[in-house]
């Protein structure tokens, strides 16, 4: 069976008392028979391999495993190393300053009639008037020339307007998360 290269992101760590060491975390991945697990930053980003083909079963591996040791419920949103190439390559801010650029990964694709409902929201009540999103299927892009930490277009904000869940990776750690996956 094929090897599948997964970027793995988990949501909520080394946050409010929700402390992880990567070390740590790289030991979870291996001891569920991951291969070649390296770890980007302290905020939860996971490359391995697996011979496991569905990511939703992964998911829920991963999050069990990581809730029973550290008893603090996690979301873990995986992509493949082709679905992470396709979302650099997705860019619609390609003309933007890479240091406002995000993108917040969706747990599963949003329903069309949610979709309509944040974009009326959003164009009548955001208070920067100057970021701006775009939904592609389980992302979501955002340019945000004053910075993540004062939007309103947040994983919490996401993720009640589109009832999902969500978490957030600025541009250059999307870029080194491929990076590492593509130099396994």
């Amino acid at each position: 069976m094929n090897m599948v290269t997964y970027a793995s992101m988990v949501r909520g760590i080394n946050i409010g008392g929700k402390k992880v060491k990567m070390d740590r975390l790289k030991e979870i991945y291996r001891s569920l028979d991951f291969k070649n697990v390296k770890t980007y930053i302290q905020s939860g980003n996971v490359i391995f391999e697996s011979k496991e083909s569905d990511p939703t079963k992964l998911s829920r591996i991963i999050e069990k495993r990581i809730t029973k040791i550290f008893e603090f419920d996690v979301k873990v949103f995986l992509r493949t190393k082709n679905e992470m190439e396709q979302v650099l390559s997705g860019n619609p801010f390609k003309q933007e300053d890479i240091n406002h650029i995000y993108v917040t990964f969706l747990s599963d694709i949003p329903s069309e009639m949610l979709i309509k409902d944040l974009n009326r929201i959003t164009t009548v009540d955001m208070v920067n008037k100057s970021d701006r999103y775009i939904i592609s299927k389980k992302e979501i892009y955002l340019f945000l020339p004053n910075g993540y930490g004062r939007t309103k277009l947040n994983n919490n904000f996401f993720e009640k307007k589109l009832d999902i869940s969500a978490t957030t990776r600025n541009w250059r750690t999307v870029n080194n998360i491929v990076d590492i996956a593509s130099n396994k």
